[in-house]
């Protein structure tokens, strides 16, 4: 049975984005939780597993490539979206093989990441759709021009 509202996590360091991505989420009716690091969202798995992982690459103390590691060991069905501002070379490559659903660059269109969550959350889940996607409300629009967060 599919889940009606996927809970997503958002890891990132910085506030105004994690903002801005959870209010994007809620406005097509996603769950949402932030976390401010790695080990903040690490810790926070003993309690409550989310249904897809959007986690930044470049943070401090522990970047999102460890904390990609630590899910591949104890969470390999959870999807996880790479989300950075820093396409360093071969880091798409490596958080591909890390088994990262997708590879986004900020600034990303809101269609582009809820495209994406849709995808990783239908595939991971029993029952989804045949297609790999479930539609949110923001797919049953036209998207505006420059529409990004």
């Amino acid at each position: 049975m599919t889940k009606a509202c996927p809970l997503i996590a958002i890891v990132d360091d910085e506030e105004p984005i994690r903002k801005a991505l959870m209010r994007l989420m809620r406005s097509v009716g996603l769950s949402v939780e932030t976390f401010g690091s790695g080990a903040e969202f690490l810790q926070s798995l003993d309690t409550r597993l989310p249904d897809c992982v959007v986690l930044d690459l470049h943070m401090p103390h522990m970047n999102g490539f460890s904390v990609q590691a630590h899910l591949a060991q104890k969470h390999a069905a959870l999807p996880v979206i790479i989300f950075t501002g820093h396409d360093l070379p071969n880091a798409r490559e490596r958080a591909m093989a890390g088994g990262a659903s997708a590879f986004l660059r900020k600034p990303v269109l809101d269609r582009i990441l809820l495209g994406a969550i849709s995808a990783a959350t239908s595939s991971a889940q029993p029952g989804g759709s045949p297609n790999g996607h479930m539609k949110f409300s923001s797919e049953l629009r036209s998207p505006l021009p420059g529409e990004g967060w």
